[in-house]
């Protein structure tokens, strides 16, 4: 297996070197890793979640130096995940341009100027109708779903993080985004970071997993890790919580194109 959604520490909020997350996923196991860390984005968005634009060529030399000292078969990938945000397609797609990527996840984070998964926010979510949180979050990842910047969708029900599960009138919703990211070719984060999250639920859920399978998208698994120790968290249940919906293989990407590898219990 992979781990094909990890950060460093140029995001501000993660801890451990790129070496630290290599061996901490050889211990466990893992076949290799993609490290996903947050794209440089115009200086007015979020500027302490992510590291600046000039920091971007000193990213892609930490990652190619943990790959050139991994062991021989242990792969080491170059990825991004890419805020979606409207108004800034083309200064991602320029800077996605620049270098050969191995894997692009494309996230959305902010609703408006609301950064809704950020917990010195959250609070706002007592003063909107969840339906219409989730009508919102779902438009914007509906919209990068046909911006063609991506490999993947990440944590497609990231609104949950705190415990908002969305309505049973969301599902509609839902439907459409699935129906949007079947139609791109784009393929599905699943990412174990909701279980050490208050939901306690991975991201996407149950539910939306089998929809998924049903329709034939792909998913990519990844831990969202932010420190060493959380590289390949819970990829046991993962594993167990994808082939309950119906996966029976998982995808890892190099140079932006997908390799299948089977779906194994541990």
């Amino acid at each position: 297996m992979y781990d094909s959604h990890v950060h460093t520490p140029l995001c501000k909020h993660a801890s451990g070197a790129p070496a630290e997350y290599v061996a901490a996923a050889r211990e466990r196991g893992l076949a290799g890793l993609v490290f996903t860390d947050h794209n440089p984005m115009p200086a007015w968005f979020d500027p302490e979640s992510r590291m600046p634009e000039e920091q971007l060529p000193l990213y892609i030399r930490l990652i190619e130096q943990a790959r050139a000292e991994a062991p021989e078969g242990f792969y080491v990938g170059l990825g991004l995940e890419a805020d979606f945000h409207p108004g800034t397609q083309a200064y991602v797609r320029q800077q996605l341009e620049a270098h050969p990527y191995d894997y692009v996840i494309g996230s959305v984070h902010f609703i408006g100027a609301w950064p809704f998964d950020h917990p010195n926010f959250k609070d706002e979510f007592d003063r909107r109708d969840r339906l219409e949180i989730y009508a919102d979050y779902y438009a914007l990842v509906y919209a990068a779903t046909e911006s063609g910047l991506f490999d993947a969708i990440g944590h497609l029900d990231l609104p949950k993080k705190f415990g908002h599960i969305p309505p049973e009138e969301a599902w509609d919703l839902v439907e459409g985004v699935l129906g949007a990211i079947k139609a791109a070719d784009l393929a599905l984060d699943v990412n174990t970071a909701g279980w050490r999250k208050p939901v306690g639920e991975v991201y996407p859920s149950p539910a939306i997993l089998k929809r998924a399978a049903e329709l034939g998208i792909p998913v990519v698994l990844g831990s969202d890790a932010h420190q060493p120790q959380e590289v390949g968290w819970r990829f046991g249940d993962a594993v167990e919580a994808l082939l309950e919906a119906g996966y029976r293989e998982a995808w890892v990407f190099k140079d932006r194109k997908p390799e299948a590898y089977p779906l194994e219990r541990a």
